[in-house]
């Protein structure tokens, strides 16, 4: 996708849940190549917002883009595309308990049913070593990790299928300080070697003040300012 493309665009977005309106007339816009944090209160719709534009949500009106489609009136197929096209990586690194470290970055391969095992193994040894883990730790089940490795095998396997977007649920949540910086660190060069545009919901300003380009904020039910973030804080 060409730089400065629309990867999300949300547009008049109204969101509902339980009867109670989260989002109106929402507007936001994520360009190709862009890092843009999302940040805003406790309960001011980050998750709400985050679920709608990956698809999982429907809005009550409004619509949300992604890479051009409108996820709730795409067919199944075109919205498999579109998942294929976006990595997500959740708050607390969402590993399967029940899968060692190998399988749960394979299960994204597996599922595409085209791949052969060796050719899987191949790639996810690749992508295990992106993320600066080493082989010897594949057997491994979550539970023998620490929380560093958690957050670094989950992103392997959001980068499994070679994504254009990355999108980040507070990325370094439970991480200590050092940890943190050593994440955001590998964010950072990931994103730039593989030319990832990012979207990240995060309260962390560390964290936004070495990977955001730009920072939108969400209060009251849109977005009250977006933009570099030594303009947001002025």
């Amino acid at each position: 996708m060409s730089a400065g493309a629309a990867v999300i665009a949300a547009d008049n977005l109204w969101t509902r849940r339980g009867g109670l309106t989260i989002h109106r007339d929402l507007d936001l816009v994520v360009n190709a190549g862009e890092i843009v944090g999302l940040v805003g209160g406790s309960g001011s719709g980050k998750t709400t917002l985050l679920r709608a534009i990956i698809g999982l949500d429907a809005p009550a009106r409004g619509s949300v883009r992604l890479f051009g489609v409108d996820p709730a009136r795409a067919s199944r197929r075109h919205r498999r595309r579109l998942q294929r096209r976006l990595g997500m990586l959740f708050q607390g690194g969402a590993l399967f308990s029940a899968l060692s470290v190998f399988d749960n970055v394979a299960l994204p391969l597996r599922e595409l049913k085209c791949l052969d095992e060796g050719l899987i193994r191949d790639l996810v040894m690749l992508k295990l070593h992106l993320v600066e883990i080493e082989p010897q730790h594949a057997a491994k089940m979550p539970s023998e990790l620490s929380g560093g490795m958690v957050k670094r095998v989950a992103l392997a396997r959001a980068l499994a299928l070679d994504p254009e977007l990355l999108v980040l649920d507070e990325p370094t949540a439970g991480l200590d300080p050092d940890r943190s910086r050593s994440f955001v660190r590998l964010i950072k060069t990931l994103s730039l070697e593989h030319r990832l545009t990012v979207f990240m919901v995060t309260h962390d300003v560390d964290t936004l003040k070495v990977l955001a380009s730009r920072i939108a904020v969400l209060a009251d039910g849109h977005i009250v300012a977006d933009g570099a973030l030594a303009e947001v804080v002025r």
